[in-house]
């Protein structure tokens, strides 16, 4: 775990830059990371690490929802909207990118960002907006 990530006094100074102090680590009964393979093993040793955590990921990103309009979306267009599909998935790549390096850098995810930053009633409108 990161140091920084630690739970803070809720009368700690917010670190600069942002309106509040971290309030502690989102989903902390969780909050963990898989062993990593020695420098010297084997290339299937270190691709097994990084398959199961990828592929779960993968299987989020494409939910069921996902599937069924893309399936009619072929269905019904053929490869017309490729190129749609093509730089959805390249921008949602870049977002997912910028979301690591967030909780990389300031040990909170995107959703303890956005309390933390923004005012109250910004902060809710972008969870409803988000549901």
């Amino acid at each position: 775990m990161l140091p920084s990530a630690s739970v803070s006094n809720s009368a700690a100074a917010p670190e600069p830059g942002w309106r509040h102090a971290r309030r502690g680590t989102s989903l902390s009964e969780v909050h963990a990371s898989i062993p990593v393979p020695a420098a010297n093993a084997s290339f299937w040793r270190k691709f097994r690490a990084y398959w199961g955590p990828g592929l779960l990921v993968a299987v989020g990103y494409m939910d069921p929802g996902n599937w069924a309009t893309d399936l009619a979306g072929g269905a019904r267009f053929g490869y017309t909207l490729l190129s749609v599909v093509l730089i959805s998935n390249l921008f949602a790549m870049l977002l997912q990118h910028l979301a690591a390096k967030l909780g990389i850098v300031t040990g909170r995810d995107l959703a303890q960002a956005c309390r933390d930053h923004y005012s109250k009633p910004v902060a809710v409108a972008l969870w409803v907006l988000c549901e």
